[in-house]
């Protein structure tokens, strides 16, 4: 199969172009910068294109059979800018029609449920959900998958020595690593058919946000590192005054409370079980 990658150099993007290219998919990387993907991906063809520009994306998804997008909402972006899960989405998905993609895969989010709950509300999480509905009225095939929490973000949080976390997580989650996910979406890429899908994405074993830190931490083999804990409240003050910090507070808001249930059997019976466990991970974690 012929796929279109977007976003194939984020935190889980590029474990899952990784997997794609291993699955024998002839994998085409739409771009901003083709110049810093090419060495990450020297065997994939790589094309300079932008979700804002039409002509650009018509070009990457000329002879395309699939696309899969890995979009997210930029932790200083404002409510009133432009989104690449909706706005940019939309471009997409006309450009995709005209050149008759016949399936879009979609990564989104499990937390993202917690929108309502407890009196929680957030514009990053409307537009998390408009994306779905765009994509399941979009007249494509679509497989959308729902994450739980991924491993990548014990290694994105750290700053040298230290691991920072805030608040206390109450409900344990089925961490996932990005390797095992990418395996998952390169099987469920490849299933027949014409309906849309969705899958949630769960890993192994579940823990609390601590529990889960700590067993990174004792297991990281780069180097020793120390976790460092601070009230959310003191998150949500500094995010007054900093919209990076303030996206921080939300999520973490939102990690922290959500009832995540184990709901990933029907996935893996299909897609096959994930295997690594945060052991695994931190043994091999950058």
């Amino acid at each position: 199969m012929k796929i279109a990658v977007l976003g194939a150099t984020g935190l889980i993007g590029k474990p899952v172009t990784e997997q794609l290219i291993a699955a024998g998919y002839t994998v085409t990387i739409l771009a901003r910068n083709p110049e810093k993907v090419q060495a990450r991906f020297p065997t994939a063809r790589i094309v300079r294109a932008d979700l804002r520009n039409p002509e650009s994306l018509r070009t990457g998804l000329q002879h395309q059979q699939a696309v899969y997008l890995n979009l997210s909402v930029r932790q200083n972006e404002k409510p009133n800018e432009f989104h690449t899960e909706t706005d940019g989405l939309k471009i997409l998905l006309a450009e995709a029609r005209r050149a008759g993609i016949q399936r879009i895969g979609y990564l989104s989010s499990l937390v993202m449920r917690y929108q309502g709950l407890n009196g929680f509300r957030w514009w990053v999480f409307d537009v998390k959900h408009e994306a779905v509905r765009l994509l399941n009225e979009s007249g494509i095939p679509t497989t959308i998958f729902y994450p739980s929490t991924f491993m990548e973000s014990f290694s994105m949080q750290t700053q040298g020595p230290l691991l920072p976390l805030a608040g206390k997580s109450v409900a344990p989650m089925w961490f996932v690593a990005g390797q095992d996910y990418g395996r998952q979406v390169a099987r469920a890429l490849q299933l027949p058919g014409n309906q849309n899908r969705e899958y949630v994405v769960q890993g192994p074993e579940a823990y609390t946000y601590e529990a889960g830190a700590r067993l990174f931490v004792q297991q990281y083999a780069k180097r020793k590192l120390a976790i460092v804990n601070a009230p959310l409240g003191v998150l949500k003050l500094l995010g007054r005054f900093n919209p990076t910090i303030n996206y921080g507070a939300h999520i973490v808001e939102a990690l922290n409370n959500y009832p995540e249930r184990f709901e990933a059997e029907p996935t893996w019976a299909e897609l096959g079980p994930p295997t690594l466990t945060i052991g695994d991970y931190a043994w091999q974690a950058p």
